[in-house]
């Protein structure tokens, strides 16, 4: 993750380390819960101005660049298969990991007409809704998509021990011969080795093209790379052979493996003499044989053609505040995009959801419209007397379905602070960081802002709460294992607020220092131990020599530059800018052009938003929406359960929503119920007065 402030809010990833990995995609908007349950501001699911980072590059890279409108079509029947790595452009790893994806899509590129290796950004916008439909929850996630598959499907998972070229062009080749025979992409040349009875026929028939024998033993890939390697080129076959027959290998003259035997057009054959046996030399060799050329056919288009490279708008900012369109942005991808993953939330999941939103709602010092949305949203979880929610839920809360005035999260992303030279640097994971040490510092300059909520008396609870929730949501799974390494370390001798707030500091210069040099660190914001000299000079000292950090200075700027006082509102946007699609028509065109259904990009309640000053009482939510909320959950896993549910309104053909048709049908059963129980009472009534004044005759 990215540090804050200028320099603090460097790194990629929470607790970031060389190898990470991350999340996300939201789903489908089609169970969305009634409009009476729900609160807030609709919102684009990726980056803002400036449009998603983009990592790979058609045309330049030999990565095959999908997207939304084209990762279906061409993993569905296709004639090749497929490895897609799912991607996130502010992931560390991710990023660091791209030079090693393109060297691997260079150096596989001739075994395109069998095996194509792509890649698909899940932060862009557009493709936020198909990433849920793979159920993407990690980045990056590797899938591959056998040649052929007719109906849709998720992919199968990588499995290999690491993610080093060779290990991945390995597990490519594994891939390839896990394909059933009627399946097996038809470029792609049998991959099983052949025995020596077939080698003996093969040089007995004189043919018109070439024929290469690749001996090598039982674990060896080279002679199978060798056979894809030339998958593009005409007048070769090339195929492979096991050097357990020993006898066979001195008749023919192999004394070593791997050896390359070639039976030419002519008749005549022998070894190839190379200066050493690998792959490339075999495959170069064989490539410049005489009448060896490619084959004429030129392999399909690619399905995505590059879009013009993105412009980033730079924004000046002062190094020294902290600037509330940083939390915000942050909140916003929290909130809409990464909670967004997870179809339903229960258990430990709805518990530390709850337990983290009860200390934003307490803590955030942020504009009243956001602090009122998280005030809403908290005592909403607070009162379910569920155990298990829909995510669509939370996010109608969020989206102000209910479009109660001064309730208001922006929605799109605008970076200040947190901006990057590049636009997949820094951003989330650095407006990440600097939320963290915002609530920190929060409790222990306003400790009776937690009181009554069970955190009162607990030093680590903000720590605690930050902690679970980056094992439980944060997209990065390597980074959430790096945090949790650090917590498990010394999380325990935090005895106070205060020490809170510098034990957060130091881990986050811990990771500043291990990815200093990384590929995710951004040039202009190098990765520096924080805060600098030119900002807090009596945080730095020297003793004997050796530079130190005063750590009493450090706490008294820590709550300085991460206090309330010095939050900045420039860029921040306004309840109804419409420059910034908070507009009603705004919103509208683009929820309908917006990739994940659910979640709409522009905020449509935003104009009849009142100032904060004007806010009246906030509605209790009524206890019969918890039991029609219950009811829905019965059928939440089940595949039309999200038709369901927002099919109401539209087939009344009026503004009712299915908490309004919910409510009706509660109202109905419980009026019902009430006559019921009014009959039988009367009726048991009239039967004891009978009995009571009942004189039989004599």
């Amino acid at each position: 993750m990215a540090a804050a402030g200028a320099a603090v809010a460097r790194s990629p990833g929470i607790g970031a380390g060389p190898a990470l990995r991350a999340r996300r995609s939201p789903p489908p908007r089609a169970a969305r819960l009634p409009r009476l349950l729900v609160l807030l501001a609709a919102a684009a699911v990726g980056p803002g101005a400036g449009g998603a980072a983009r990592l790979y590059r058609a045309g330049e890279d030999a990565v095959w660049v999908l997207d939304s409108g084209s990762v279906r079509g061409a993993t569905a029947n296709s004639s090749a298969a497929w490895l897609v790595q799912f991607y996130s452009s502010w992931c560390g790893h991710c990023i660091g990991y791209a030079p090693t994806w393109r060297a691997l899509a260079g150096d596989v590129r001739d075994w395109a007409s069998a095996i194509r290796v792509a890649a698909l950004d899940c932060m862009e916008e557009k493709n936020q809704a198909v990433c849920h439909d793979y159920d993407i929850h990690f980045y990056p996630t590797f899938r591959y998509f056998k040649a052929f598959t007719k109906e849709f499907t998720t992919g199968e998972n990588f499995k290999g021990p690491d993610r080093e070229l060779r290990t991945v062009r390995q597990t490519m080749i594994d891939f390839l011969q896990n394909h059933t025979e009627g399946s097996r992409p038809p470029a792609c040349p049998r991959l099983d080795p052949i025995q020596p009875s077939d080698v003996l026929s093969l040089l007995d028939n004189r043919g018109s093209h070439y024929v290469a024998i690749v001996f090598e033993s039982n674990s060896s890939y080279l002679g199978r790379e060798v056979i894809l390697d030339l998958i593009p080129y005409e007048s070769i076959v090339v195929t492979r052979a096991l050097d357990g027959d020993k006898a066979f290998l001195e008749k023919l003259g192999v004394s070593s493996v791997p050896s390359c035997y070639l039976i030419y057009p002519n008749g005549s054959h022998g070894l190839i003499n190379v200066v050493k046996p690998l792959r490339a030399f075999f495959s170069s060799y064989l490539k410049s044989l005489p009448d060896v050329r490619k084959k004429s056919l030129p392999l399909p288009e690619k399905p995505h053609k590059e879009e013009n490279s993105e412009i980033v708008v730079w924004r000046e900012f002062d190094k020294s505040k902290l600037y509330t369109a940083d939390l915000e942005s942050g909140l916003h991808y929290l909130l809409r995009v990464e909670l967004a993953a997870h179809k339903s939330l229960a258990g430990a999941e709805l518990k530390t959801l709850k337990d983290f939103v009860t200390v934003l709602a307490k803590l955030f010092p942020g504009r009243p419209p956001v602090k009122k949305l998280l005030e809403m949203l908290q005592e909403w979880l607070a009162s379910l007397p569920l155990d298990r929610i829909p995510y669509n839920a939370v996010l109608d809360l969020v989206n102000n379905k209910m479009r109660i005035s001064g309730i208001f999260l922006t929605n799109h992303i605008k970076w200040v602070g947190c901006q990057g030279s590049r636009s997949e640097l820094r951003g989330y994971p650095c407006s990440l960081w600097k939320l963290f040490h915002t609530l920190t510092v929060e409790a222990s300059t306003h400790p009776d802002a937690l009181v009554g909520t069970g955190f009162e008396d607990d030093p680590q609870a903000v720590l605690q709460t930050m902690r679970r929730y980056i094992h439980t949501f944060f997209g990065c799974k390597e980074c959430g294992e790096h945090f949790e390494e650090m917590a498990k370390e010394s999380m325990d001798s935090v005895k106070t607020p205060d020490q809170a707030i510098l034990w957060l500091w130091k881990k986050h210069n811990m990771v500043n220092g291990r990815l200093a040099g990384h590929l995710s660190e951004d040039p202009r914001f190098p990765k520096l131990q924080w805060p600098t000299p030119d900002l807090c000079p009596a945080c730095h000292e020297e003793i004997k020599g050796l530079a130190s950090w005063d750590e009493g200075h450090v706490l008294t700027f820590l709550k300085q530059h991460y206090g309330r006082d010095n939050l900045l509102d420039t860029y921040s946007a306004d309840q109804g800018d419409s420059s910034e699609g908070g507009t009603l028509a705004r919103g509208e065109e683009e929820e309908k052009r917006l990739t994940p259904p659910e979640v709409s990009h522009g905020d449509r309640d935003t104009q009849s938003v009142r100032p904060p000053g004007a806010l009246g009482p906030r509605p209790a939510l009524p206890e019969s929406l918890h039991h029609s909320l219950d009811g829905k959950l019965q059928s939440l896993d089940g595949p039309g359960a999200h038709k369901e549910v927002g099919g109401a309104a539209p087939f009344l053909g009026v503004d009712f929503s299915s908490l309004d048709m919910s409510l009706c049908v509660v109202l109905y059963v419980a009026s019902s119920l009430f006559l019921m129980v009014m009959y039988f009472f009367f009726r048991v009534r009239s039967r004891r007065w009978k009995v009571k004044h009942h004189h039989p005759a004599v």
